[in-house]
């Protein structure tokens, strides 16, 4: 069966962290060993009507979700955060004492072979162009520098935490032209990428989930597969088993306002790269999709470190 509960999402863990969770409160998350860090915050759990009925075919049927509660990081994953994972020398350069031996066993993306920023800045602006299996790959550093589970959102995750509460077309409301107040997108973005965090957030303090960049979540995109989920169950995820497609969310500085919507749904999809010479394609970049980036997750209850490692060491396709 394509639908099942998300295990790792309910399993028992104590922490001062999970406590802090249960009373519904942000934190900063100081990744041990450097001088970065990040904050997340909290989404509670609830339930929520997911889709639309105005959207596109694959919004619909819209059908009633249960969500457990999590935190979610509070901007989109910035390259500030991204380049420890991407170059050593950069690891080393924002790290207090040497790299431990189990964070430099993480495996590193390969390094690009164009400017990944596509000239639209670095500082305080997301991270682009990382694959589905990048963008987990870079939560097993988290993991190795924490020992806390951080991971994509699911598709519902995502549109529970966008919606913050509401059932509108937009957490703010139906009308479009309230959109530049809250996301950079086609109609103001000048084509490009802008720093993180300019915009007003949702309800639930969270910037940017419109626009931007768009946002990984861990699910695969079927077109029709709302139809084959239970009526309120309980954390949905169609958990991926192929290359293509994976499921985006949020739209980007170069979409329309109609594919900013919360219920808006983007495959990912091979053509972005087309420019990659190297056979078989690299598992880490899309050369070709300077809009897309990522967001973290992190449970209320942390999985068993099987569990956990079942995540992050599944097994890449190769992209032949």
């Amino acid at each position: 069966m394509k639908f099942i509960l998300f295990g790792i999402l309910t399993l028992v863990f104590a922490s001062p962290f999970c406590l802090a969770q249960q009373k519904g409160k942000p934190y900063m998350q100081e990744i041990s060993g450097t001088k970065l860090s990040f904050s997340m915050q909290p989404v509670p759990a609830g339930e929520f009507q997911m889709g639309s009925i105005k959207g596109k075919a694959d919004e619909r049927p819209v059908h009633k979700v249960k969500i457990s509660a999590f935190w979610m990081s509070t901007y989109e994953l910035t390259w500030d955060l991204y380049e420890a994972f991407l170059y050593k020398d950069y690891e080393k350069g924002h790290s207090i004492g040497a790299v431990p031996a189990n964070v430099d066993a993480v495996t590193r993306p390969t390094k690009p072979y164009l400017d990944m920023t596509f000239g639209m800045g670095k500082e305080n602006h997301p991270a682009l162009a990382m694959t589905q299996y990048n963008a987990i790959q870079y939560c097993k550093w988290l993991y190795a520098r924490t020992g806390l589970f951080y991971r994509l959102p699911t598709e519902a995750e995502w549109e529970f935490a966008c919606r913050a509460g509401t059932s509108t077309e937009f957490a703010f409301g139906d009308d479009e032209k309230a959109l530049g107040d809250y996301a950079w997108f086609q109609g103001n973005s000048g084509g490009k990428t802008q720093e993180v965090g300019k915009k007003k957030p949702n309800q639930w303090g969270l910037f940017d989930l419109y626009g931007n960049v768009g946002e990984w979540t861990y699910d695969q995109y079927e077109s029709g597969w709302y139809a084959n989920v239970k009526e309120a169950q309980q954390d949905p995820v169609n958990v991926p088993d192929k290359l293509y497609a994976h499921v985006i969310r949020g739209g980007s500085y170069d979409d329309s306002a109609t594919n900013l919507r919360s219920a808006a749904r983007l495959a990912s999809d091979p053509v972005w790269k087309q420019l990659d010479p190297q056979i078989p394609k690299s598992n880490w970049w899309f050369p070709e999709a300077p809009f897309i980036g990522m967001r973290l997750v992190r449970p209320v209850v942390q999985p068993s470190e099987e569990e956990i490692l079942r995540y992050y060491n599944k097994p890449f396709i190769p992209d032949i």
